[in-house]
């Protein structure tokens, strides 16, 4: 009975040691988790309350700083930016800034070029700093990029300038054949040959003020909203008839050919234009009595399988427009499509073109989800090529084999 006893006592005394264990294990480990890790020392033990929160939604870059101008806080646009290396912020002159908020606590704000980062062309980052005390140890620095912005201010610019220079060579050139009009008023022969003048420069001032007003509508405008399927050998009628004259002037020859009966999806208007501009611009920039062709065919856009049912799947219509004119250097082919740019600013005007025809194309090739490509040799002539979506309404009807297929261009015919 003594021993039962002693056993029972030995297996109490047990328990209640492990129990006084679990407890201390317990309360030590809460111990350890309320204390303050290292990376928590550097945000929410340093920060005051709901500042985290708030540089987390911020656009801005933003990077806070110690006294010892270590990084507490950075955001991955900071990261991104290259404004945070080691831990430390890297640019120089913000890193000063900070210092010197630090001391006087003023708030101040600078607009800076920083070289980017992993680029060898020296292109420059435009960003605005600005920096303001955080409580009594810390400073915030708050940086905004500014490069695009800068980017589309100097576009908006260039344009403002182009436009002003190209409207002002017609509007001079009038007011000074009007004023030679009226000197010359007892003279009819001059009278006309002035008045002939004073109409090419009136026709070269309609065509700017139409090619602006079409530039401005296919950037703001979406031609998929009233999309449709168009028949492209309509496109290339449309785009050979309008320049008829042109070409009949300079016995030019204009053959169409390839695959019959295609159909692409978009505006019908916007199409015509750029296919029309492709075409007017091989017959002024071509010699006389040389040949100009257009031709059409169907291709596999690689990596296809879209599920819009407006788009046949990978199917694309390509329209080539080839001449034998001048050619394009290299360096011109990298900026034939912007903006009032001329390959030969003197033969432009003496065809009277504005340098926004091949713009017009690009706007409209990118909107119809498509493209504009170019080949070009000196002295050999040139290709534009407009890949666009084929309707896919009319992708079993174009396969059917008993409507034609024109494998060549067919034998020139010279436009009277």
């Amino acid at each position: 009975m003594n021993v039962d006893a002693a056993l029972a006592a030995a297996a109490a005394l047990a328990g209640l040691c492990t129990g006084v264990i679990a407890m201390l294990a317990f309360r030590w480990s809460e111990r350890d988790q309320a204390r303050p890790t290292r990376s928590s020392l550097h945000t929410d033990a340093v920060l005051p309350p709901g500042v985290d929160t708030v540089l987390s939604v911020l656009r801005s870059s933003a990077v806070v700083l110690d006294e010892a101008d270590a990084v507490v806080k950075a955001s991955s646009a900071a990261y991104a930016l290259g404004l945070v290396r080691g831990g430390k912020l890297s640019v120089e002159p913000m890193l000063q800034m900070a210092r010197d908020t630090r001391r006087d606590g003023e708030i101040r704000q600078v607009e800076l070029d920083l070289p980017r980062r992993g680029t060898g062309r020296g292109e420059a980052l435009a960003v605005s700093a600005r920096v303001a005390p955080l409580g009594s140890r810390l400073v915030l620095l708050l940086v905004e990029d500014l490069t695009e912005a800068r980017r589309i201010e100097a576009v908006r610019r260039d344009f403002v300038a182009n436009v002003s220079h190209e409207l002002k060579t017609p509007v001079g050139a009038l007011s000074l054949l009007s004023e030679a009009v009226m000197d010359a008023a007892e003279d009819p022969e001059a009278v006309n040959r002035f008045a002939g003048r004073m109409q090419i420069e009136a026709t070269r001032l309609t065509n700017l003020v139409q090619e602006l007003i079409d530039l401005s509508r296919v950037q703001n405008d979406d031609p998929l909203e009233d999309a449709e399927p168009v028949r492209v050998d309509e496109l290339v009628a449309e785009a050979i008839d309008r320049c008829r004259h042109q070409a009949g002037t300079k016995q030019i020859t204009m053959a169409a050919g390839g695959t019959a009966d295609l159909h692409v999806w978009g505006n019908r208007g916007q199409l015509a234009a750029a296919l029309g501009n492709l075409v007017e611009n091989a017959v002024n920039y071509s010699p006389a009595r040389t040949r100009v062709g257009i031709a059409a065919r169907h291709i596999t856009a690689p990596g296809a399988g879209g599920t819009s049912q407006a788009f046949s799947s990978g199917g694309l219509i390509e329209i080539a427009v080839t001449d034998q004119g001048i050619g394009i250097s290299e360096k011109d082919r990298e900026r034939i499509f912007e903006r009032f740019y001329r390959v030969d600013p003197a033969r432009s005007r003496a065809t009277g073109g504005t340098g926004l025809g091949l713009a017009i194309v690009k706007h409209v090739a990118a909107s119809h989800g498509g493209e504009v490509t170019v080949w070009s040799a000196e002295g050999q002539g040139s290709t534009f090529t407009l890949r666009l979506p084929e309707a896919g309404a009319v992708r079993d009807r174009d396969r059917n084999p008993h409507h034609p297929v024109v494998e060549h261009l067919p034998a020139p015919e010279v436009l009277p």
